[in-house]
């Protein structure tokens, strides 16, 4: 997230600061020790600041500031950057619902959703955080989870090559507390902190009101809450924050277009998870509490783009252009209401007055 707005920057013929993770530490050097053999270091630098310091660096007075994390790290930010007006682009974290229809592919579903959720052992902004599965097909898609975890990591996913780690220890006591506290297993569960590991998780039985359910989880773990119908689905998603996605799975075209026109969300994406966040020709953005502005392609470059209207005229026409001036008398008025109406037959010209 910090290379992809750079690219719309520098596009846009910026100069940039930029301030990686403070969690991923290794990526951060990284990016600080290539960057001057790859970039102007009279343009572009790499600060390697925690995420306490970054509104001080943001009241050092910026054209724009653009921010991925939390939400109650993007609202510090937004206010250091409201002191000296800085506008300000946040991709902020929360919780991005998934709601499973009764009438679906279940295997195919259950596939996208754990890729989608386990992927990076969990640790993504844009991964389904909790399931809303119509309760006809509960056990069913819970069933097919488990295999497709079977599948994809093996019988041990802490051998597995392909299951990753929490990145800090942090993150690790965090996600490990709200998985304790919250629903009943239905696998996984494990947690080796010397291994900063946490096995991929389903849990059920999981309340509204569960620890779960109220913080963001940045891991592999994924609730899954029963509904009655789409109705009760939309009810719920509508209760919560707006979040950065909305999935919905259904082969019911209706069920579709009730969830992307009825909730609320900076994207939303059906029959598949997180690819929406991918395609440049879309913005990805969130909205309310999920943030505000985009980026991606085009959309990069026009946020850190300014629209400058720019009018180049001549010193002539004073002859007409003299109506505009005072006294206002009814000679002037008659005039320049005959201009207006030409103005709207003729695109504009007589505006000038």
């Amino acid at each position: 997230m910090c290379l992809v707005p750079l690219v719309g920057a520098i596009a846009a013929g910026n100069c940039a600061v930029i301030s990686p993770s403070e969690c991923t530490t290794h990526t951060s050097e990284l990016l600080h020790r290539l960057f001057p053999f790859y970039l102007d270091n009279e343009c572009f630098h790499v600060i390697l600041a925690g995420t306490n310091d970054l509104p001080e660096v943001v009241e050092l007075k910026f054209d724009h500031v653009f921010f991925t994390g939390s939400k109650e790290e993007g609202s510090r930010i937004a206010q250091a950057a409201a002191r000296t007006l800085t506008p300000v682009t946040l991709i902020l974290g929360g919780k991005n619902p998934c709601y499973v229809d009764q009438h679906c592919d279940i295997a195919t579903t259950a596939q996208r959703v754990a890729w989608a959720r386990f992927h990076n052992a969990g640790q993504s902004l844009v991964a389904p955080d909790y399931i809303l599965c119509h309760a006809d097909v509960q056990a069913r898609l819970v069933q097919a989870l488990k295999c497709c975890l079977m599948q994809f990591y093996g019988s041990d996913p802490q051998e597995s090559r392909s299951f990753g780690r929490m990145v800090n220890l942090e993150i690790f006591n965090r996600t490990r507390d709200v998985l304790w506290r919250s629903g009943k297993v239905a696998v996984g569960g494990q947690v080796i902190e010397a291994e900063k590991y946490i096995a991929p998780t389903i849990l059920t039985e999981v309340a509204e009101s569960d620890s779960i359910m109220q913080q963001d989880v940045f891991g592999p773990v994924l609730p899954v809450l029963a509904v009655n119908d789409v109705d009760e689905a939309i009810t719920f998603i509508n209760k919560q924050e707006k979040p950065l996605c909305v999935y919905a799975y259904s082969d019911n075209t209706e069920v579709i277009s009730r969830l992307m026109s009825e909730t609320s969300s900076g994207s939303f994406c059906s029959n598949d998870s997180v690819l929406q966040t991918l395609m440049v020709a879309l913005p990805f953005g969130g909205v309310g509490a999920s943030g505000m502005g985009s980026c991606h392609g085009r959309y990069s470059f026009d946020t850190f783009s300014h629209r400058k209207s720019c009018l180049l005229r001549s010193t002539r026409f004073e002859c007409v252009t003299y109506l505009r001036y005072p006294p206002y008398e009814d000679r002037n008025l008659s005039l320049m209401t005959w201009a207006s109406t030409l103005s709207q037959k003729s695109q504009g010209w007589c505006q000038i007055l």
